[in-house]
């Protein structure tokens, strides 16, 4: 019996039904994915037990020579693995990382350029619910409606009328590359700082699978889990010394206290495998099991935003098999493969109950799955849909799932 069985059964119960879903289940959540067992390892680490405010060397408290050990492998490993001149990785999670951001370049009130939250955008580039869309005043580009792509020319047209004081390129459910050469053409053409919110392709960049926007923009951020692979938490990047400085000020003590050591002792595990050769090889994986998904679902008459994808996700406009994003998650959910509702571009639906899902393939090739497994995937959620309304059917594609998913041991690193 473990001492969380003994002390606490109720969440060591919670715990073991979650890591059964994790072996029985397949995660198609584009911003999930699986550690290995030694980041797993360092974030139950005795650091959980330091309170260290500050940077290494300048802490606030004593007894910080290990932590500072730590903290800068992290740094060091982050700077090497995406060729940067500046890192910080004490962010403790994506949105309040881009908020430093904001902080640290911008005044209340200031204009900033960024993609749309239905359009593929996140909460934290400029939402009027969220802190930054309150604090700072943005204007958004889009989509366009025919081809599903952003449209540099009409990005160029807003940020000439608009003058933003940042142009902002990065998204949460968009399947396309963005052109950094191009954003950061029109930044300097209104003299906008740039910043490259690359949260969900951090390990395809990392892995040089996809083009960095490290040293072309201002700034970079990034989380370190999703196809980083590492646990959650956050990163600044920049080449910039007097903007590093910003940074760091930013971070502490403008927004955040003490950092949380065991999960930046995981970003250093993490950016450690992430610099193995066989890191590249994942990061290739990763996008052509995603173009593979997207074509088998195409040929199944699924509709795939913009008609398919240059990294790790699709978004799949379920109406065009009569479903809407909130139930084809729950009916996805019933066979054993987690997915998320997402809205698509110009999408006639509310936010809570959308037209589509994204799907993504960073975290089952974390498992070793290639383009037959995907091919798989593909049939069973084309089977999920035409058997919706019969349980037995529902139950059995479920069964086909966990024998697929058990035959891939959860802690296989690809």
């Amino acid at each position: 019996m473990s001492i969380l069985q003994s002390q606490d059964p109720e969440i060591h119960l919670a715990t073991l039904h979650e890591e059964l879903r994790q072996i029985h289940g397949l995660e198609l959540i584009a911003s999930e994915n699986y550690v290995s067992p030694a980041v797993l390892d360092a974030m139950s680490s005795v650091f959980t037990n330091k309170y260290s405010e500050g940077y290494p060397g300048k802490r606030y408290y004593g007894g910080q020579e290990f932590v500072d050990v730590v903290e800068t492998l992290a740094i060091e490993r982050a700077k090497s693995l995406f060729g940067a001149k500046y890192a910080n990785v004490q962010p403790l999670s994506g949105s309040p990382a881009n908020l430093a951001v904001y902080f640290a370049l911008l005044n209340p009130g200031d204009t900033v350029l960024g993609l749309a939250l239905d359009h593929g955008g996140h909460l934290s580039h400029g939402h009027p619910v969220n802190a930054s869309g309150i604090l700072y005043k943005f204007t958004q580009y889009t989509v366009d409606k025919t081809t599903g792509r952003i449209d540099m020319n009409q990005v160029r047209e807003i940020a000439r009328r608009e003058k933003p004081k940042l142009i902002l390129a990065g998204f949460s459910a968009y399947s396309r590359g963005l052109d950094w050469k191009e954003f950061k053409s029109i930044a300097d053409e209104v003299g906008a700082y740039t910043m490259a919110d690359i949260a969900h392709i951090a390990g395809l960049v990392a892995g040089k699978a996809i083009e960095s926007p490290v040293g072309i923009f201002d700034v970079v951020t990034t989380t370190t889990h999703k196809t980083l692979r590492g646990p959650r938490g956050a990163l600044i990047l920049t080449n910039s010394e007097e903007l590093s400085k910003k940074f760091d000020r930013a971070i502490f003590p403008g927004m955040q206290g003490g950092p949380h050591i065991p999960q930046i002792a995981a970003k250093a595990v993490a950016f450690g495998e992430a610099l193995r050769p066989s890191f590249q090889d994942y990061a290739k994986n990763v996008i052509l099991n995603a173009q593979r998904l997207s074509s088998k679902l195409q040929e199944k008459g699924f509709t795939v935003i913009s008609g398919g994808t240059d990294n790790h996700l699709l978004v799949v406009d379920m109406t065009s098999k009569g479903l809407s994003g909130k139930e084809s998650e729950r009916l996805f959910d019933e066979v054993g493969i987690s997915s998320s509702r997402s809205t698509i571009p110009y999408d006639p639906r509310k936010p809570l109950d959308p037209s589509g899902v994204r799907l993504g393939s960073a975290a089952v090739t974390t498992r070793g799955f290639g383009l037959e497994q995907m091919d798989f995937i593909a049939d069973i959620l084309d089977r999920a849909v035409a058997s919706r309304s019969d349980e037995a059917k529902l139950a059995s594609l479920k069964a086909e799932v966990s024998a697929l998913a058990t035959g891939y041991p959860l802690f296989k690193m690809a």
